[in-house]
């Protein structure tokens, strides 16, 4: 018996004395950007940890999960420690560039991941331009209007006092339209704003104004009235959506629908929801932060 509990104590003691090991695996199902990784930790003798992810941001939870926005290399690195001792573990991971042009809208809501279509060069170029720049940072979604869209890019937005009239600002230019038979006002599409056809018969874009449609869901038959009265085919994909999710498809052929949202249905939800006033603006402030282009 005394041998016995000689043997426990020996081992609790070594136990106790014993270093931490740091290891990890990297579980990703894509290594192109966006692309939420996570960590599988197999350290051994450890109590806390700490995690750098190789972009400014660390974690300390046992099992993190981590978004990389952007392309690149980045070095991620394990601490594990036990008391005053600690070992470290370390492994490159590479994040490939989108096929896409995809670009993070930041708003106070959340996240939304947009892809902007190839078939409409112009405004692509220009939205990433302007994001670039830092156009779009802390303007407002100055129009919201529930089952039918949200609207930002007004410079006047940015630190608009209350009741302020919004939605005549932009830059001291605007964009041919590039209007396509193949891209829709489906939920999440993503469209150039522009004046009327009274003062704008070429159907000219805003140089910044756009919005994101919310809509409504359409019945088979208001979607085939459309196709008639507008000479347009809907792909089987855009009607599905259409009838399950909404959209406005009122608006095609009207306006440059030039991107998508793909992810964050969920926060463009949330700004449709908002209280608005009488000129649809949102009682409550609704910013775009930033938006990030996904390289």
């Amino acid at each position: 018996m005394l041998k016995y509990c000689a043997w426990i104590a020996i081992a609790i003691l070594t136990a106790s004395c014993s270093v931490p090991k740091s290891a990890f695996d990297v579980v990703a199902q894509s290594k192109q950007a966006p692309v939420k990784i996570e960590f599988n930790n197999r350290s051994e003798n450890a109590l806390d940890y700490h995690w750098d992810f190789g972009d400014g941001m660390y974690s300390t939870e046992v099992n993190p999960k981590h978004t990389y926005l952007l392309s690149g290399r980045y070095k991620v690195k394990l601490t594990a420690a036990k008391n005053d001792k600690s070992a470290l573990s370390e492994s490159e991971i590479f994040v490939q560039a989108p096929e896409a042009c995809l670009v993070i809208l930041h708003t106070s809501e959340g996240d939304m991941i947009a892809k902007l279509f190839g078939d409409t060069p112009r405004h692509q170029d220009n939205f990433i331009k302007l994001a670039e720049e830092g156009y779009y940072n802390d303007l407002l979604f100055h129009r919201v209007i529930k089952g039918f869209m949200v609207q930002a890019g007004d410079p006047d937005s940015r630190e608009a006092g209350k009741g302020t009239a919004l939605g005549k600002g932009g830059p001291d230019y605007t964009i041919e339209h590039e209007i396509k038979d193949t891209l829709f006002h489906v939920k999440g599409a993503l469209a150039a704003a522009r004046l009327s056809d009274d003062v704008n018969p070429q159907k000219s874009s805003s140089g910044s104004q756009f919005y994101i449609v919310h809509g409504r869901p359409h019945s088979s038959e208001e979607i085939e009235n459309n196709e008639y009265e507008k000479g347009i085919r809907y792909s089987k994909e855009a009607k599905e959506v259409l009838v399950t999710m909404g959209g406005a498809p009122a608006l095609d052929q009207e306006y440059t629908v030039f991107g998508q949202i793909i992810e964050g249905f969920d926060v463009l939800d949330m700004i449709a929801e908002q209280r608005t006033d009488p000129r649809d603006r949102p009682h409550e402030d609704v910013k775009i932060l930033k938006i990030t282009v996904i390289k």
